[in-house]
């Protein structure tokens, strides 16, 4: 049962999902959660108490961005929330949402708080109001004499997730003009300013399929690529509903890359063989574990050593399904690359109208001495007696013997 616009409920569980969701299709923008760490004074101490998809963890440790999937509704993000490691400073935990559109393009936007291990839901709240706002608070889990609580608030914002940021206390980094120059005398250096926190991030579509790590200052450190899947409605065709349908915890994917360096040297990044890779030595990229069951919940990343961009030709990132389902079909998938600079790159596979086992996702490239990454969002299907990762490597030309292995 829904709750009215301004009430509470005790929540009694000391780990909860606060999850959102909406209907997602065709003319939908698209929505991101996002949770504020207040005081009593209603504000954030620092911008680290802003926890979304460019800072998915509290340096808490107690709320995090737990990411995106679908169920048979629509369109779930959640946050989670450990109560009982929530600060004692910290009075309130807002939820809230922003969207490139606006909220009255989406349908079925709700809130709802859930038990993290039993998934009993404590409170619900639907917005049904919304209209032209673009950033929503839905609710807030707040103490009250020593317990837990949530309230629905549904307030909504006319200026995006920056203005609903500013309003509690964050820096935004948006840019504006410069005041004009001052001459001021200064007996002491003032301290420098703390980085203010970058709310952008880049999604590479068909018409703006690329962007430059070098320009955007990503040169050094270490890049992390993160896969994640959810489960869509099976398209129509060969692939229906019923006990054919995919589930997405009987799928075993692998994240994986074939790479190339500057030298000649080529090969593959991939848990079969047990060939994670190396992350201080050629080729200068590591695949962090092996996630066979889909019960990691940050699933499996790929780190790249930016400290040797020079060094590398391309690396091409690709998914294989190892085992458990034959084709894509009826999976959604999203891979982000997160570099020690800059804001995410996003690429979103589109649906998969064909019988494949092996989707290419991007492929970085040292042009010039600047590294880009393109997307590829390209389903591939292997020709009889080839391998899935043969198929990448025919694709894109790696040109390297293949064998027979597996992770047994």
């Amino acid at each position: 049962m829904s709750m009215r616009k301004g009430a509470n409920v005790p929540v009694p569980s000391a780990t909860v999902r606060v999850e959102l969701g909406w209907r997602g299709g065709p003319g939908t923008p698209d929505v991101d959660v996002s949770a504020l760490l207040l005081t009593a004074a209603g504000k954030v101490r620092s911008d680290d108490d802003f926890v979304f998809y460019n800072q998915p963890v509290h340096p808490s440790g107690a709320v995090r961005h737990e990411g995106r999937r679908q169920d048979g509704s629509g369109v779930l993000e959640t946050i989670g929330v450990d109560l009982s490691g929530v600060e004692e400073e910290i009075g309130t935990v807002v939820v809230a949402a922003s969207t490139d559109g606006t909220f009255g393009q989406v349908a079925g936007l709700f809130v709802r708080v859930l038990d993290a291990r039993s998934g009993v839901e404590t409170a619900r709240f639907d917005a049904t109001d919304a209209t032209s706002e673009t950033a929503f608070v839905l609710g807030e889990l707040y103490r009250r004499a020593g317990a837990w609580k949530f309230r629905a608030v549904g307030q909504g914002y006319a200026s995006g997730l920056a203005g609903l940021a500013t309003d509690f206390g964050i820096t935004v980094d948006d840019p504006a003009p410069a005041p004009a120059p001052v001459s001021v005398r200064r007996e002491v250096d003032p301290p420098s300013p703390a980085r203010p926190v970058r709310l952008s991030k880049i999604t590479l579509t068909k018409a703006a399929p690329s962007v430059s790590l070098t320009k955007q200052g990503a040169t050094s450190g270490g890049m992390r690529v993160n896969l994640t899947w959810s489960v869509a409605a099976p398209p129509r065709g060969w692939m229906r509903k019923g006990n054919d349908a995919v589930r997405l915890e009987d799928v075993d994917l692998d994240l994986s890359c074939l790479w190339e360096l500057r030298n000649g040297t080529k090969g593959i990044v991939h848990p079969i063989d047990n060939q994670f890779g190396s992350f201080h030595q050629p080729p200068y990229i590591q695949l962090d574990h092996d996630d066979r069951t889909g019960a990691s919940e940050a699933g499996e990343n790929l780190m790249i050593n930016l400290d040797h961009a020079a060094e590398i030709e391309r690396v091409l990132v690709f998914v294989v399904i190892y085992s458990g389902a034959t084709s894509f079909a009826g999976l959604q998938g999203v891979a982000t690359l997160h570099p020690p600079v800059g804001p995410p790159i996003e690429v979103r596979l589109d649906e998969c109208t064909v019988p494949s086992p092996v989707a290419a996702i991007a492929l970085i490239e040292n042009v010039g001495g600047e590294l880009i990454v393109r997307r590829e969002a390209k389903y591939l299907l292997p020709a009889p007696g080839v391998f899935k990762q043969q198929a990448a490597d025919i694709e894109y030309g790696w040109d390297m013997s293949w064998q027979s292995a597996s992770k047994d």
